[in-house]
């Protein structure tokens, strides 16, 4: 007897080979997927350095700012310490210059002299006084010119005047002491 199946049979169907430009495609892709996020990792680590380094200068930054501020203040107080030094010791140096003045001034004063006011302001001198005698006014002021510490001597005034019932002659003068 002979049997027929009626039923299809079902063949297997051979596999189709993938075509070479998908496989091509897809490596070329997971090449170039591997290649960025290498370099993502890669520039992603050196911008964190670099993020690192400048928040490392900006610290360093504040902190140079921080000692340029102290210099700064050192200097202020070291020139004022300075000016204030340099005031003592014009002071100290000025000191003398009003105890010579009178001293000498006391020292060039003729017996029949007297000064009525005496006023110094920076350099310059102002007196008035009187005297018996005009000779005696003129021999002052020659005094004043020889002396060493004083220029510039100028009598501005002298004239006969009667005081307590005694005939005086005042006088004013100036002059300036020399540097």
């Amino acid at each position: 007897m002979i049997k027929v199946n009626l039923l299809p049979v079902k063949r297997k169907k051979k596999a189709k080979p993938l075509p070479t430009f998908f496989i091509a495609t897809v490596l070329i892709t997971v090449v170039i997927g591997i290649i960025m996020a290498y370099l993502v990792f890669f520039f992603s680590s050196r911008l964190s350095e670099r993020k690192a380094q400048f928040a490392a200068n900006e610290k360093k930054i504040a902190a140079l700012k921080d000692q340029i501020k102290a210099v700064d203040d050192f200097e202020k107080r070291n020139k004022m310490y300075k000016e204030r030094n340099d005031l003592i010791e014009q002071l100290g140096k000025n000191k003398a210059v009003p105890v010579k003045v009178l001293t000498e001034i006391s020292s060039l004063l003729p017996a029949g002299l007297w000064l009525q006011s005496l006023s110094v302001s920076g350099s310059n001198v102002s007196m008035s006084g009187y005297g018996y005698t005009n000779s005696e006014i003129v021999n002052y002021v020659d005094n004043l010119k020889a002396s060493p510490l004083f220029s510039d001597v100028y009598l501005q005034e002298s004239k006969s005047i009667e005081r307590e019932k005694i005939s005086v002659y005042m006088f004013r003068l100036t002059c300036r002491i020399k540097a």
